[in-house]
């Protein structure tokens, strides 16, 4: 009997230090008008930070299990601009803008299409198992800050 293999989750993807990850709208993301619930555009961009993580090489469920700390968001400053709608397909683009010891600062833009219909700056904070704000391993550091001027070659 053959085994059969699951196809994994979708990560996204990265151009040039811009992650871009695909998201379909589907019945549960929206009111009973068909429009996307606003929240939800926190949890598609939730998803792309963490799958451009995973990208980058960073497991975090094993950072948390090893006790070595994890990252929170700290502050979001969000605008809605358009509605997005049932069945359509967005996708979220992800940019680290500033690398600092204990934060990383993200630009992200909700796309349909060529229409920008959100665009958020998120603020992760990288804290130690016992909750306080402690420096980034080095050499995430470094790869944070080779996308970023990466990305910036790209605008």
């Amino acid at each position: 009997m053959q085994r059969r293999v699951e196809p994994l989750p979708a990560l996204g993807r990265f151009d040039n230090g811009v992650h871009r990850y695909p998201v379909r709208i589907y019945f549960e993301d929206t009111d009973l008008t068909g429009v996307v619930y606003h929240a939800n555009y926190l949890r598609y961009m939730e998803r792309a930070r963490a799958d451009m993580l995973m990208l980058v090489g960073i497991d975090q469920r094993a950072i948390m299990t090893a006790g070595e700390g994890y990252f929170a968001v700290a502050d979001v400053a969000i605008s809605y601009r358009r509605p997005a709608m049932l069945s359509d397909d967005l996708t979220v683009v992800s940019r680290l803008t500033l690398i600092r010891a204990a934060a990383t600062l993200i630009s992200q833009q909700v796309w349909r299409g060529d229409e920008l219909l959100t665009q958020a700056t998120v603020t992760a904070a990288w804290l130690a198992s016992n909750g306080r704000p402690q420096r980034q391993p080095a050499h995430w550091a470094l790869r944070f800050n080779e996308l970023r001027r990466q990305a910036e070659t790209e605008n």
